[in-house]
């Protein structure tokens, strides 16, 4: 087992391993978790709750999780003198699942991002963020219950590659210079210069965990969003590339949109997942106006990334919209918002998205009893209108109560 400087392994858990390639769960598992900064304090504390209290009352005392926290951001620069230290690196990859609240990015640091760079280092190729209603919560659309998606998105490439050049730098200026030389391109000599690139091996991956969770969910169709009507090498050879996957790995379980008309006259097959794939400004539109023809969308990093903010705003905010971070074993559970300073330690606001990927997160365990148990105390509590406040601005005659109070809830009404 490995030491380490500032974190405390726990002497009643076991860690998860991999075996026939596949995680291998034991009924304690060690779970390191990253409480966060900002309100990331106050969403921690409450999720640790619900979720010890779920796993309680699904398996009755036979499973439990160990938690074994382990410092990025403001805390692991006061213990290591870094904000993202090596031995937080290590855990996860030898814990396997994590749990993490907010971070924030110190200004002028060496970082771009503390998120983008767990997800980069660790490999964690496939942001997963799953969009449904709870019945009472506010939305500016009329029909909130017919969006319920899952939104796989690349993860590592494309924007996030962060590969770009200040205007007038020296580097962005010899790559102009080369591009408009060698390359007959046209780009004018004061702009700011970036790469997306989009790789054969990062879509694929992408796309074949997208598929297989639909699969195994037994949802009905996957849709790729790109925009590879105009950027036809990069988002038109990921809508592409996704196509191989499925036809080359998943033959007898998908039919493809063209073949769903020109095979079988638009009648989807039995226990078939259909294929499509759509424009990336149609899909925007279509999640408004035909929600419910969507399931599960594959999609590159930037489309993703506003698609699945997008959808969050028709079914509550942020603030109930969870995310996972995944690889080919290692699953960084997190909430999807930012660390709130003005908010922190105040009690106040709402842990429904971290409490949510908790709950994702005993899904990727097996222990889907005690993520239902979650699910159904959060419903529950919401149509008994006791929420935080900013459900409460949302919902007629509710009461509007705090983090604690809202966790305190979730519990009773499990």
């Amino acid at each position: 087992m490995a030491k380490y400087k500032h974190i405390e392994v726990p002497k009643n858990g076991k860690a998860i391993t991999v075996k026939k390639k596949k995680l291998k769960i034991p009924n304690n598992p060690i779970i390191p978790v990253i409480e966060g900064d900002g309100i990331g304090r106050d969403i921690m504390k409450a999720t640790r709750r619900v979720v010890d209290a779920a796993v309680k009352k699904a398996y009755k005392g036979r499973k439990r999780i160990v938690w074994m926290d382990i410092f990025a951001g403001e805390r692991a620069n006061e213990l290591y003198g870094e904000w993202m230290p090596q031995e937080t690196f290590d855990a996860i990859k030898q814990y396997k699942v994590a749990l993490k609240g907010p971070l924030t990015t110190p200004i002028g640091g060496g970082f771009r991002s503390l998120n983008v760079t767990l997800r980069q280092v660790l490999n964690l190729y496939a942001c997963v963020r799953p969009v449904s209603w709870f019945k009472g919560v506010g939305s500016p659309v009329v029909h909130p219950e017919k969006l319920n998606v899952v939104i796989y998105r690349e993860n590592t490439e494309d924007v996030y590659a962060g590969i770009e050049w200040k205007k007038g730098s020296k580097d962005a200026k010899k790559v102009i210079a080369w591009l408009n030389k060698s390359m007959k391109t046209n780009i004018r000599t004061d702009s700011g210069i970036g790469v997306k690139p989009i790789s054969v091996t990062g879509t694929k991956r992408l796309v074949r965990k997208a598929i297989q969770f639909a699969i195994d969910k037994k949802r009905s169709s996957v849709t790729f969003v790109h925009k590879g009507n105009i950027m036809k090498y990069t988002e038109g050879a990921f809508r592409d590339w996704g196509y191989q996957v499925a036809i080359a790995e998943f033959r007898n379980k998908i039919v493809t949109e063209d073949e769903l008309w020109s095979k079988y006259k638009g009648k989807m097959p039995k226990g078939k997942i259909l294929i499509k794939d759509r424009i990336a400004d149609s899909m925007f539109q279509q999640v408004l106006t035909r929600p419910d023809e969507y399931d599960v969308l594959a999609t590159p990093n930037l489309n993703g990334d506003y698609l699945s903010d997008a959808c969050a705003a028709q079914t509550g905010g942020l603030g109930m919209a969870p995310g996972a971070n995944i690889g080919d074993y290692i699953g960084l559970f997190e909430a999807t918002h930012g660390t709130a300073p003005k908010y922190a330690d105040k009690d106040v606001i709402n842990p429904g998205s971290l409490i949510l990927s908790a709950a994702m997160m005993l899904e990727y365990l097996g222990w889907g009893k005690a993520a239902e148990l979650i699910e159904k105390g959060i419903q529950k509590t919401i149509t008994k209108k006791t929420v935080t406040y900013d459900l409460h601005r949302q919902m007629k005659g509710a009461k509007k109560i705090g983090t604690s109070q809202y966790a305190t809830n979730i519990i009773n009404n499990m």
